[in-house]
């Protein structure tokens, strides 16, 4: 099979233009809507909106997202075909109250999020991206999302004349702290004097009680005139917000030979693209659905680096709430009123959810560690993936990988048909028995569905790290093997005879 970049440079945009959970759902939401996917939402009712040859999308909190398409000869109970990435990465999220200064220095109070390797963030060229609350006219709350494309945000390290320790080690509560600028260049920009600075004016005692501190109190204020400038929105009406701070060097190709990808958040974004893109291309064709009995589904969780335990993380109502309601899913789209289901026998649905979830199966895509050779001791002697040669297999004995022999005989027959029939290479990982083992969001779904479950990812080096390498045909390797399991499921999940 002829190998393309053109997918790798397809990923670069995406991650690029996704700094933040809630971008990255922008992004994969821009990408369905032009495969024709439209817009549901969880609090109205699905019975006469969502029907076979249907494709839709919902969201929640702005930072999860899930995606299907109704196969046209559904019926309620029948399979669903699933893939499950996350969209959020280790970052540092700026604090509700963040205004600092020190020694001359404008600073900006962060926290971290997630488990990063935290030393990677010192020396790069920083700036800000999230979402705002706002106020509008006629007093509703909308979300804008921000991201400011200009590196204002700077970790210095401290000399090494000042301290020669072998090892970087610092202090995460006063020494990861970012500076802004110089004072004296604020106020000079305020056309304030130096004696002015960390003067504020007291608070009125007339008029009502605000609850909190206004923003320009609580941080910056130049900052929160960058973020209104960045959402088109006056100062005033920006109520709260969510930022955390991103490298703005943009993600590239490198490599001799163009052979590897230089980016950040490659875990998870590569595979949330991965999963979008297969998604999109394996309904691309008119007929694509035409004799499909399944449901295509996809689903971007939030919030699994810290553990998923959110309202819109993996181990939330989610996606079971979204399968219950798609299992019992009339047959025919002919059904035109609210009370649809009412018309189906209930015999046929009483069961629907628990049969769909015992024939279904989910695809847990989370990226994989490449071997790196500079700690090939590091790595067990057989299982060491390498970059361009296909998506890995994760298996782990004490099941902190959900992956076991149904699911890889399952995805070994999908690879086969992957490419119309060309195929496309797996790699198989464990961790030596004397390592700690990572996890994903496949344990727990496992658990909560009782769905067959297999976790895998693309290879990749320098994981939670602000700058990570990857290899560039492995996106078009995984975007292959998941259009293959979205379009041969239905053949293929009656063929693994195991209860």
């Amino acid at each position: 099979m002829a190998l393309s970049a053109e997918a790798a440079h397809d990923f670069i945009s995406f991650v690029n233009a996704s700094p933040t959970p809630f971008h990255a759902v922008n992004s994969a939401k821009e990408r369905l809507v032009k495969a024709g996917f439209k817009e549901i939402k969880e609090r109205d009712s699905w019975s006469s909106t969502c029907g076979p040859g249907g494709k839709y999308y919902l969201t929640r909190n702005g930072s999860s997202i899930v995606a299907f398409a109704i196969g046209k000869k559904w019926k309620s109970g029948n399979p669903i075909s699933m893939i499950g990435a996350h969209t959020d990465s280790p970052t540092l999220r700026i604090k509700p109250v963040s205004k600092r200064q020190s020694d001359g220095f404008i600073q900006v109070g962060v926290e971290t999020y997630g488990g990063g390797l935290w030393h990677t963030w010192f020396d790069r060229d920083l700036a800000v991206a999230g979402r705002v609350m706002v106020k509008t006219s006629n007093g509703d709350f909308v979300q804008k999302l921000v991201k400011i494309d200009r590196p204002i945000l700077r970790i210095p390290t401290l000399a090494i004349h000042l301290d020669r320790q072998e090892n970087f080690v610092f202090n995460k509560e006063t020494q990861l702290f970012p500076i802004a600028g110089l004072v004296a260049a604020e106020l000079n920009r305020q056309g304030k004097k130096s004696s002015e600075s960390g003067k504020e004016e007291p608070a009125s005692e007339d008029g009502p009680i605000e609850p909190l501190k206004a923003l320009t109190k609580r941080h910056h204020p130049y900052i929160i005139t960058l973020i209104a400038s960045e959402a088109g929105v006056e100062e005033e009406s920006i109520i709260d917000f969510e930022l955390v701070l991103y490298d703005t060097q943009p993600a590239c190709v490198g490599g001799l030979n163009n052979e590897l990808i230089f980016s950040a958040r490659l875990d998870n974004l590569n595979m949330s693209y991965c999963t979008t893109e297969a998604m999109t291309r394996s309904v691309s064709s008119p007929s694509s659905l035409d004799n499909d009995p399944t449901i295509r589904l996809m689903s971007l969780f939030d919030h699994e680096e810290i553990g998923s335990q959110t309202a819109q993380g993996a181990h939330s109502n989610l996606l079971p709430a979204v399968l219950r309601r798609l299992s019992v899913l009339p047959p025919t789209s002919s059904y035109d009123s609210e009370k649809s289901y009412d018309k189906v026998i209930e015999a046929e649905i009483s069961t629907a959810y628990e049969q769909t979830l015992s024939t279904s199966f989910l695809i847990s895509a989370d990226m994989a560690h490449s071997v790196n050779p500079n700690y090939g001791v590091k790595y067990e002697s057989e299982h060491r993936p390498e970059m361009n040669k296909g998506t890995v297999i994760k298996i782990n004995a004490n099941a902190r990988y959900a992956t076991n022999s149904p699911g890889i005989v399952l995805l070994q027959e999908v690879a086969r048909r992957a490419k119309s029939g060309s195929g496309v290479p797996l790699q198989l990982f464990v961790v030596r028995n004397d390592s700690s083992c990572g996890s994903t969001i496949g344990p727990m779904l496992a658990a909560a569905l009782g769905t067959r479950t297999l976790d895998l990812g693309n290879p990749q080096l320098s994981m939670h790290s602000i700058r990570e390498t990857g290899g560039v045909y492995d996106v078009e390797y995984a975007i292959g093997l998941f259009e293959s399991f979205y379009e041969h499921f239905p053949e293929l999940e009656g063929k693994i005879l195991v209860d």
